[in-house]
C-alpha cells in the first residue's frame, strides 16, 4: 500500500469542548473542519497514522522518533485531566524508519525521549480522529532545527518506510500557524504574523510545496509560526506525488492561526520532486555568486576551503590587490548555510599586518572555532555563503540615541568584558536589540552600566 492522504491541522486545546468550556465556539469552523478530517481518515481506513508535532520534543539537528509499543496522554495541564488518550504504536513501521534513516546516514531515531506521554500537539488530533476511527495504530515523531530540506528528505525517508512494509497510511502534520496576529492576541502582533498565514495558506491549499522553502528562517521566526517544520516533512512524505490539494478552514480570530488542508494523492507525477529541484536551483544560484564574488570574499572562501580540505592555513597569494595588503583593519568573516549563520569570528582592531592576513586567519577561526558550532566539513562547502566586513575605527559615543542598527555596528563594555555586534543584520531591527545582543554575547548582566562604541564597515560579499 501507500500514504493514502495526508492532513494539515492545529492543535489548540481551546478546541476541545472539556477545555475550551464555551470558548471552542470562538474557532467553530476549525471544529467544523477537523470533524470533516476525521471523517475523511475514517473513510480512508488507514492501519497506521504518522503524527509530527513541533510540541513532542526538539532536537537542534536530530528528529525524535517515539519508541515503545504504546503511550497514554490527557488535557490535565489544561485543566481537563479527564480527557486521556492511550494509542497502541506501529513499532514495526517506527523501527523501519530508524533503520532506514540509520542507512542514508539521516540523523533520526527512537533513542533520547523527552517527552513519553502525548503533548497537546498530538492529543489534539488524536482527540478528533478517533470520534471516526480507532483502528489503527500510531507513529509519532517531532521535529528539529535541521534546515527545511533536511525536514522534506526525512518524509521521504518515511514515505519509503510505509512502502516497504506495505502499510495503508495517512499523514498527519500537526503544527498551527503564526502565533503573532492580533495586538489584544496571547503573543501580539508582529507584521509578519498575518502574511505568512496568508501565504502558507495559499501555497499549501494548492499543494505547490516547493513553495515551503521559500519562507525565509527570519521571516518565520518574526511570524512566530509553530507548524512550518511539520508541514515540510508531510511534504517530503508525498515526494513525487500529484495531490488533490484543499484548504477547508483558516480562522486567527484568538490572536493565533488555526489553518487546515487536506491531501489526497492521485498518482507519481515526475514535476514534484521539490527538494531535488529546490537544490539544483540553489546550487546554481550559490555558484553564480561566488563567481561574481570580490577579491576579499574570494580569499576568505579559499582560506575556508585550504582549512577543511587540507588542514593547512591558506598561504599569501600574490596577485592581492594592493587594498588587501597594505592597510590595516579589524575584519569579521561571517559564514552562512541554507540562510542560518554557521560560524562567525572577527577582530575589532587589527591584529596583523594587512587586511588579507586579517581574512586568512578568521576565515579559518569562523569555519573551526566558534564555540557556537561544530567545524565545517567538506560535504558542506559548496553550500555556503560568506561574506566580509572590514571595520572602520571604532569611536565612542554617549548615548543609544547615536546608533543606527543598518549604520552602525555597536561595541559594549564594562567591567574588563566587551560584546561586539556588526550592523545591518537580518532580524536585528532597533537599537535596543542590537544593544541587548551584544551584551549578552559579552555575559554583561542586564541593568549594567555600559560603554558604547559605535563603528562603520564596507561588507563584502
Amino acid at each position: 500500500m501507500a500514504i493514502v492522504g495526508a492532513f494539515m491541522v492545529p492543535h489548540p486545546p481551546l478546541i476541545v469542548p472539556e477545555v475550551g468550556r464555551g470558548g471552542e465556539k470562538q474557532i467553530e469552523a476549525t471544529a467544523n473542519a477537523y470533524e470533516k478530517v476525521a471523517e475523511m481518515i475514517a473513510e480512508l481506513q488507514p492501519e497506521t497514522i504518522i503524527l509530527s508535532s513541533p510540541h513532542t520534543g526538539a532536537y537542534y539537528s536530530y528528529i525524535h522518533i517515539s519508541p515503545g509499543e504504546e503511550a497514554h496522554g490527557s488535557f490535565a495541564s489544561f485543566g481537563a485531566p479527564q480527557v486521556s488518550i492511550t494509542q497502541k504504536y506501529d513499532r514495526e513501521l517506527a523501527e523501519t524508519i530508524e533503520y532506514l534513516a540509520v542507512k542514508k546516514d539521516f540523523p533520526a531515531g527512537t533513542p533520547g525521549e523527552r517527552l513519553k506521554d502525548f503533548d497537546h500537539g498530538v492529543m489534539v488530533p488524536l482527540y478528533f480522529i478517533r470520534k471516526k476511527w480507532t483502528d489503527f495504530r500510531l507513529v509519532r515523531t517531532g521535529i528539529s532545527f535541521l534546515p527545511l530540506t533536511e525536514h522534506y528528505r526525512f518524509g521521504q525517508i518515511i514515505r519509503e518506510a510505509v512502502d516497504r512494509l506495505g502499510r495503508r497510511a495517512v499523514y498527519v502534520a500537526s503544527g498551527d500557524l503564526s502565533h503573532r496576529l492580533k495586538k489584544d492576541g496571547p503573543y501580539g502582533l508582529s507584521p509578519e504574523g498575518p502574511v505568512y498565514d496568508e501565504r502558507i495558506m495559499d501555497v499549501c491549499g494548492r499543494g505547490a510545496f516547493g513553495e515551503l522553502f521559500d519562507f525565509d528562517e527570519s521571516f518565520c521566526d518574526k511570524a512566530g509560526e509553530c507548524g512550518h517544520r511539520s508541514f515540510v516533512i508531510m511534504a517530503g512524505a508525498l515526494d513525487g506525488v500529484a495531490v488533490e490539494a484543499k484548504a477547508l478552514s483558516h480562522e486567527g480570530v484568538t490572536g493565533v492561526g488555526y489553518g487546515i488542508c487536506s491531501f489526497i494523492p492521485k498518482g507519481p507525477d515526475d514535476t514534484r520532486h521539490f527538494r531535488e529541484q529546490y537544490i539544483q536551483r540553489m546550487r546554481a544560484e550559490l555558484k553564480e555568486k561566488r563567481e561574481k564574488s570580490d577579491a576579499y570574499v574570494r580569499l576568505a572562501r579559499a582560506s575556508v576551503e585550504s582549512f577543511v580540505r587540507y588542514g593547512q592555513k591558506l598561504s599569501m597569494p600574490e596577485d592581492l590587490p594592493l587594498e588587501l595588503t597594505y592597510p590595516r583593519a579589524g575584519v569579521f568573516v561571517s559564514i552562512h548555510k541554507y540562510g542560518k549563520l554557521r560560524g562567525c569570528i572577527g577582530t575589532i582592531r587589527p591584529a596583523r599586518e594587512c587586511v588579507a592576513e586579517e581574512i586568512i586567519e578568521n576565515a579559518v577561526s569562523a569555519a573551526s572555532k566558534d564555540p557556537r558550532f561544530d567545524p565545517i566539513t567538506e560535504d558542506e562547502l559548496e553550500w555556503l555563503e560568506i561574506s566580509v566586513d572590514v571595520l572602520g575605527v571604532p569611536e565612542p559615543i554617549d548615548s543609544p540615541e547615536q546608533l543606527d542598527v543598518k549604520r552602525y555596528g555597536v561595541i559594549v563594555s564594562a567591567g574588563g568584558r566587551r560584546g561586539l555586534l556588526l550592523p545591518d543584520l537580518e532580524g536585528v531591527d532597533t537599537v535596543k536589540q542590537q544593544i541587548d545582543i551584544a551584551r549578552r554575547k559579552a555575559d554583561i548582566p542586564s541593568g549594567t552600566n555600559l560603554k558604547l562604541e559605535r563603528f562603520e564597515v564596507i561588507r563584502h560579499t
